[in-house]
């Protein structure tokens, strides 16, 4: 039975950005990931956005990550050449009855720490984006955009090049407490095809295919470590209850998203966002200029069954144009085509409203665990924060 330090379940962008800074402190960290390659699930299949922090709670961890893992994350990516850019967004209210709501999120932005952040009118609105009809928007210069899969890959390659281990086709089946470890049951897969079954489609994007079984040779390995990180993303709560710990559900939204085509592109300058939803859902369908210039239209938010429902009952073209056309008026069907889903590890179910926290703890019974749970957006921003956070974890179960 190998021996570890530390064994991360999940190669995702948190998981990555942990195993980077945890390896610059241990030796015997290990990342295990259950698809072929890292971040091929919700870490690449979202907006590719540096988030500002203007979203969340007062005090929350989101709020906090968010904040610290802006700065970290545009240090990284110029530290590292990873394509990025500083573009700012607009958070717009189409109507005079929503600026109260605006006022409000930036009210939040300021008490969260978000620097910069202005209400402008509709003149310098259409200075900025011609096309957008808004009667006021929120200014937030701190928001950027990524290529998350470059993100996820060079978290990956810090901590490998620093002496961690990253084993992918690898699938934790069982988690058994010692007194001083956890035993890790592992099936390491021999995928036969590296073709999935159900491709991705993700139009202007570099990155991953869909997640999908393969025909396989399985093996079972057992792993003893010292410390056991939880970052399976949508598998997460799957993960703690192989230990016992019944405390969180996961609920998959999807998010869906189009793509404007051709010269239509020219519509839209950088990023631009109406008021989030009400219930928390989400940040509602924005626009969003990419580090490849192409623009896409998305996420949209529906809670799904599966944990690999990316494809069923998909929206078609003329209900992307028609939510588009309340930001765009000059959208049409033709402008657009069909690009990729994702899903979030949403912990608030479908018959509530809210926006849950991350989730960033040991566990009750078993000290050795640490949980992330529903890291879901700002996930791919708070990362470096969020690993931190951990590494401060980590240090007190193995001093």
């Amino acid at each position: 039975m190998d021996e570890v330090n530390i064994l991360i379940i999940g190669g995702g962008i948190v998981g990555c950005a942990v195993a980077a800074e945890l390896s610059k402190r241990w030796q015997d960290v290990f990342v295990v990931e259950r698809f072929p390659r890292v971040g091929m699930a919700t870490s690449t299949r979202n907006s590719g956005v540096i988030h500002s922090g203007i979203y969340y709670s007062p005090g929350s961890l989101k709020a906090r990550h968010c904040l610290q893992g802006n700065a970290l994350t545009f240090a990284f990516c110029e530290e590292r050449n990873i394509p990025h850019r500083r573009t700012g967004k607009l958070v717009v209210a189409t109507e005079a009855r929503k600026e109260a709501a605006l006022e409000a999120l930036y009210k939040r932005g300021q008490q969260n720490g978000v620097e910069g952040l202005r209400l402008i009118g509709p003149a310098e609105i259409r200075e900025r984006e011609p096309h957008i009809a808004g009667v006021t928007a929120l200014d937030v210069p701190s928001t950027g955009i990524v290529s998350a899969e470059e993100l996820v890959r060079t978290y990956a390659r810090v901590a490998v090049d620093q002496g961690a281990h990253i084993v992918t086709r690898a699938q934790v089946v069982s988690l058994e407490p010692t007194a001083n470890t956890i035993r890790v049951g592992i099936r390491v897969r021999d995928d036969l095809s590296e073709q999935p079954k159900t491709s991705r489609k993700q139009v202007g994007r570099e990155g991953a295919s869909t997640p999908a079984g393969q025909d396989e040779i399985a093996s079972q390995e057992t792993i003893e470590a010292r410390c056991v990180i939880n970052a399976a993303g949508l598998y997460a709560d799957d993960v703690a209850a192989l230990i016992g710990n019944d405390s969180w559900k996961i609920y998959p939204v999807r998010g869906e998203y189009c793509e404007v085509r051709g010269p239509r592109r020219s519509l839209i300058n950088g990023l631009v966002y109406p008021l989030p939803h009400a219930d928390g859902l989400s940040l509602g369908m924005h626009f969003t200029k990419t580090i490849w210039d192409t623009v896409l239209i998305g996420p949209t938010a529906r809670y799904v069954k599966a944990k690999d429902d990316y494809e069923r009952d998909r929206l078609t073209v003329a209900d992307f144009a028609e939510g588009a056309r309340i930001l765009v008026p000059e959208i049409t069907d033709d402008d657009l085509q069909l690009a990729y889903s994702g899903l979030r590890p949403k912990l608030v179910p479908p018959d509530q409203h809210g926006m849950a926290d991350f989730v960033i703890e040991r566990d009750d019974r078993v000290p050795q665990m640490i949980h992330l749970v529903g890291m879901e957006s700002p996930g791919l921003t708070a990362a470096p924060s969020v690993a931190r956070h951990v590494a401060g974890m980590v240090g007190e179960i193995l001093s």
